[in-house]
């Protein structure tokens, strides 16, 4: 049996009615997983969950809502018999703007989804399988949470926060339950058209490798975090970026040349 499959166990996957989530639960699913697609309504979750295919269902849960994150793991235990993996992906960012410009409301919001979310959905699956079974933690966090720039600065504060957490509970839980965390770059998605869809060219340019990323790139890392190939990796933060850290390719380029 390869290292990378994943056949008999059982993933959740917040905010995976598309993009990044939904891609991590395609491959997931692909690796053999019985695969728990969550949104915040139905018809969007059941709409990912056939798109994914196999046994993958679709629950409706608010990744805030405490009541509804239970259920959801109720309806996997019951269906599926446990809750191997749980992917933390979903994220918003209703504040964009200079951070003395932000309200208590986007303050809030940002960081129970970005923030709160991650850690609810950790305890409740350790509590309700993963303590005494063992199992394996991935978290969306984001290049923007390891450094700084204009007008995300809030956001990319719950994705710093977000980045200790990790560290904190993959101590905490270890050695039964790993917990890591992925760091993408600027990815093709809805959430993060802002950084790209009028500027494409300019971005690829500035990123090592050329080209913006691909919901399918950060899924290839996160099923290898979540199988037995990363079995020895727990408190870690893997940057997907396709070099976008290292700073302007375009100008050294240039300046090279």
């Amino acid at each position: 049996m390869s290292s990378l499959d994943l056949s008999g166990r059982t993933a959740i996957v917040t905010g995976a009615s598309r993009g990044i989530g939904l891609a991590i639960a395609q491959r997931l699913a692909d690796a053999g997983a019985n695969v728990v697609l969550t949104s915040r309504k139905q018809d969007s979750a059941d709409a990912a969950a056939a798109e994914v295919g196999g046994t993958a269902i679709g629950v409706a849960a608010h990744a805030v809502e405490e009541d509804q994150a239970r259920r959801c793991i109720d309806l996997a235990l019951e269906k599926f018999g446990g809750v191997d993996i749980l992917v933390n992906n979903a994220g918003t960012n209703p504040a964009f703007g200079p951070l003395i410009e932000q309200d208590h409301g986007r303050f809030a919001k940002v960081f129970d989804v970005n923030l709160w979310a991650p850690l609810l959905w950790t305890s409740l699956a350790v509590k309700a399988w993963m303590g005494e079974h063992g199992g394996a933690v991935v978290n969306t966090a984001s290049i923007g949470g390891m450094g700084f720039e204009a007008n995300l600065g809030l956001y990319n504060t719950t994705k710093a926060a977000l980045i200790h957490v990790t560290k904190q509970l993959a101590l905490e839980l270890s050695p039964r339950v790993r917990v890591n965390a992925i760091c993408p770059g600027v990815v093709r998605t809805r959430l993060a058209e802002a950084l790209w869809k009028e500027h494409e060219q300019l971005v690829a340019g500035a990123t090592a490798l050329g080209r913006i990323g691909e919901p399918d790139d950060v899924a290839g890392a996160v099923a290898f975090l979540v199988s037995d190939a990363a079995s020895w990796i727990t408190g870690e933060t893997m940057v997907i970026d396709g070099g976008q850290i290292l700073g302007n390719a375009m100008m050294f380029r240039s300046a090279a040349g």
